[in-house]
């Protein structure tokens, strides 16, 4: 039997949250063996972020290419890439190992409103990463930066910018509609062809640290499994709902709690 492997290209969470702890969390969640590749370490809790120490660029090469050299590789993930040389050295790695399926979570800005990505960084990523990228998942104030226009507040406006994010390169777009309004948290799944909405209740809750980089980790993970895309978006939003929904059995912290990436188990 072979074992699905899922590879983890981000940011160290000091505090266990998010970035490179919650996606190894998930990626074991889900049944998949997780290996990683550190772009930055960050100094941070549930409260915020107090430094963030990038790692060079040569060394992110070399973390990469160990893991290829050596595991099965079903599926990338790539969160917190924080500087324009670092996202060249990730893309030019992946060019030389052509993953098969690569989720592109674009991480700028931490669960406590610290900016986590150097402003001409997010010009390196659309060029860079996007056209590698079987999938990229903002959130609606990412995808409004992306796109360097208003952040979208209905579903037409989502749809539309969901179209131009498209355009530089990548093969789908799911938009997250955890900072949208109403009673529904709804995700938009765009590619070429469609659209589809995917909705599940807003909970209320302040432990909603690392819910970004888990959702595109269980992508990643189901992606590494074998599902297609559109099965792996839909069992992940499952998952981090569930998680979402079994934060408030931990206490953690006194800012934006972790959520619970075990909540099957205990």
């Amino acid at each position: 039997m072979t074992t699905p492997v899922a590879l983890t290209i981000a940011g160290s969470d000091s505090s266990g949250g998010a970035g490179i702890q919650a996606d190894l969390k998930t990626f074991a969640a889900l049944g998949v063996y997780g290996a990683s590749a550190i772009t930055a370490l960050t100094a941070q809790n549930t409260a915020g972020v107090t430094a963030v120490h990038a790692v060079p660029p040569e060394f992110v090469t070399a973390q990469i290419d160990a893991v290829f050299g050596d595991l099965a590789i079903g599926a990338v993930k790539i969160g917190m890439v924080a500087q324009r040389a670092i996202i060249e050295a990730i893309a030019a790695a992946l060019k030389r190992w052509l993953p098969r399926m690569i989720v592109l979570d674009p991480v700028m800005v931490a669960s406590s409103g610290d900016r986590l990505i150097a402003t001409d960084a997010v010009e390196a990523l659309r060029n860079n990463l996007f056209p590698l990228a079987t999938i990229v998942t903002p959130n609606l104030p990412e995808a409004a930066v992306l796109l360097g226009e208003p952040m979208a507040s209905s579903a037409a406006a989502i749809e539309a910018q969901g179209r131009r994010l498209l355009a530089f390169g990548c093969q789908a777009v799911l938009i997250k509609g955890g900072h949208g309004a109403g009673s529904e948290s709804i995700d938009y799944l765009i590619d070429g062809s469609s659209s589809l909405a995917l909705a599940a209740p807003r909970l209320a809750t302040k432990n909603t640290h690392g819910t970004g980089c888990s959702l595109s980790a269980a992508i990643a993970a189901d992606l590494a499994k074998g599902e297609s895309l559109v099965s792996a978006v839909r069992n992940a939003k499952t998952f981090v709902s569930a998680a979402i929904a079994g934060a408030d059995r931990f206490s953690v912290g006194h800012g934006h709690g972790p959520i619970h990436h075990f909540h099957r188990f205990y």
